[in-house]
């Protein structure tokens, strides 16, 4: 990909800028993004890490267990990053906080076995009950 993905929060406080994802794009069901988000499922794009940045201004962070922090504007509340100390070269970005999020349509769901039962979704995407099998 050779357009930087760039993004940021509803009030434009804190803005960001990455050169590559890395890996498909996603929806996750699971319980901490679901609460981290206010959301019944999250879109998510994985970037590198080394060409990954804040650029403007600094979101605040919390560890939302013992392996993961994850940041957002501390002025407008938006979910902005994903970051797994399992996973050092990498850095999940929300999609939606994209300003091109149509250009990253998630190719599947993981952790479906934790989806809100009400959820009824018509799309055709391959659905993983926890994490996207390794290919």
């Amino acid at each position: 990909m050779s357009d930087p993905i760039e993004g940021g929060c509803l009030c434009g406080a804190v803005r960001f800028r990455a050169s590559r994802m890395l890996a498909l794009p996603t929806f996750c069901h699971c319980r901490t993004c679901r609460r981290a988000s206010g959301a019944p499922l999250v879109a998510w794009i994985t970037v590198a890490r080394d060409g990954f940045s804040f650029t403007k201004g600094a979101p605040r962070a919390y560890r939302s267990s013992e392996r993961v922090v994850r940041t957002f504007c501390g002025g407008c509340g938006t979910p902005l990053s994903y970051e797994n100390e399992a996973y050092p070269d990498v850095v999940d970005l929300t999609t939606i906080s994209l300003d091109a999020p149509e250009r990253f349509p998630p190719r599947d769901h993981v952790w479906t076995r934790h989806a809100v039962p009400w959820l009824r979704l018509g799309d055709d995407l391959p659905r993983h009950p926890e994490f996207r099998p390794k290919t």
